[in-house]
């Protein structure tokens, strides 16, 4: 008779068995938030008990360099007492200049005297060793958990479509996506969205622009961040007591017109692009704002697809308009490369369509054409293809490169054009603002633009093939 006894490989196959079961438990659970720190486990999932940072009579934890450029500074750590920013380490020299990292956060104006004003002084931000930070903090520090990203920029260039969209909400998302070096096509990415978004001089009333477009950007890429302005900033200050944020994405415009890339460029969103980062990096967040908007986040990206010719005009702006008969030329050749290669053309004005229609037509355009202004900043929402094409009018001598550069940095081709003068780059002009660069008498000649879009379009399909 056999023996009722379990065997030896019985008990081993409930062993195999047991811990396969946990496996796929334990598979199913959701990542925790983990900074892969020395000093402080601040991996746990969020909890009444993890509210508070302690550290008893223990060291003070260190703060950590995480990433940096000028104006763009992701720390893990940084502490806040009485407003005032707190580098914990004991080794100062492995953290940039405090003048690369904060500024006073007052306007942003020219001069000697200006620039020196805006350097940080120790009411911003300080260096100090964990034995300074144990006589200033005490013995623990309440938790501001997650991703923070912190505004250290004042009210002069926030409330603008595109300081906002191609500029601040561009830096954050290049400069916190250098994190994940390996985002495919789709934009997939395994980095948590920010939890908040903090403005130190900056209040709740004073953030969205006259075309609504900041909020929708902002909620629509994060639909679950919390904004806090300087009013909360405040409250912490007032209280008296440490704060210690988790990890901190600090912008400051100030900060970042010290780099070299903003040297060169003029935008506080070309240092970030000096960190690593995927070349689909920005398709995170872009295809999360265009499917909002009700497009399919991939519309556009083939070359085969039927193109679309998107012409911004600003005729009734009032500012920075073309001489109406050349408005009319352009119209008319822009119709008749659709009339012959069946091209779709539009031809609109951006403060007539509703924020889901600019959307979903920028989404769709190949190739935008317009004069210098803030309807360009559709482009942003572009599908970057071997086609797509920006096209921006100037008054002849006049050159910004607010739009070319983030075209650049999209990967699309930008032409500007000088009445009857097309140029691209690297055969760009400097920057420029002659007397009538605001004006209403932009000249184009429509021929000549009509040609190079034609160019582009006829470009071949290999990269599809």
């Amino acid at each position: 008779m056999a023996s009722s006894n379990p065997t030896q490989r019985e008990y081993a196959l409930l062993t195999v068995l047991l811990v396969s079961l946990l496996l796929v438990f334990s598979s199913n659970k959701p990542t925790p938030l983990s900074f892969h720190t020395d000093d402080i486990d601040v991996s746990a999932a969020d909890s009444i008990s993890f509210s508070r940072l302690s550290w008893g009579s223990g060291r003070v934890p260190h703060s950590k360099l995480v990433t940096h450029v000028p104006g763009w500074t992701m720390i893990d750590r940084l502490y806040v007492l009485n407003g005032t920013a707190y580098i914990v380490t004991t080794q100062p020299k492995l953290f940039p200049h405090p003048k690369f990292i904060m500024s006073t956060g007052i306007n942003i104006d020219n001069g000697p005297e200006a620039v020196a004003a805006r350097l940080p002084t120790d009411s911003e931000i300080r260096i100090i060793s964990p034995i300074e930070a144990r006589s200033l903090f005490g013995t623990g520090a309440g938790r501001v958990q997650g991703v923070t990203w912190l505004v250290n920029d004042p009210r002069q260039f926030i409330t603008h479509y595109y300081h906002w969209s191609a500029e601040l909400f561009f830096g954050f998302c290049r400069a916190y996506s250098a994190l994940d070096p390996f985002i495919p096509p789709t934009g997939k990415s395994a980095l948590p969205p920010p939890r908040r978004m903090l403005f130190t001089h900056l209040d709740a009333a004073h953030w969205r622009d006259y075309a609504s477009m900041n909020q929708w950007v902002l909620r629509t890429a994060f639909p679950s961040i919390v904004m806090e302005f300087s009013g909360d900033w405040e409250d912490r200050a007032q209280m008296g007591v440490p704060f210690v944020l988790d990890r901190v994405l600090l912008a400051d415009r100030a900060a970042a017109i010290n780099g070299e890339n903003f040297g060169r460029t003029q935008r506080t969103a070309s240092e970030p692009f000096a960190l690593p980062g995927s070349p689909n990096w920005w398709s995170t967040f872009r295809n999360n704002i265009i499917e909002f908007a009700g497009l399919n986040a991939t519309e556009g990206q083939s070359t085969r697809s039927r193109p679309v010719i998107t012409y911004i005009s600003r005729q009734g702006w009032g500012r920075r308009m073309l001489i109406q008969a050349d408005h009319d030329r352009l119209v008319e050749e822009l119709y008749k490369l659709r009339d012959a290669y069946d091209y779709e053309v539009n031809v609109v004005s951006m403060d007539k369509l509703s924020r889901v229609e600019q959307l979903r037509m920028s989404g769709r355009t190949t190739i935008m054409l317009g004069v210098h202004g803030n309807g360009l900043t559709s482009l942003l929402w572009m599908k970057p293809s071997p086609r797509s094409t920006v096209m921006e009018f100037f008054f002849p001598g006049g050159f910004a490169h607010d739009y070319e550069y983030t075209a650049r940095a999209l990967g699309m081709v930008h032409f500007g054009y000088w009445g009857n003068k097309a140029f691209t780059r690297p055969d760009v002009p400097p920057v420029a603002y002659p007397e009538g660069f605001q004006g209403n008498e932009i000249p184009i000649n429509g021929s000549v633009v009509a040609k190079i879009v034609q160019e582009r379009l006829a470009l071949s399909d290999e990269a599809d093939d």
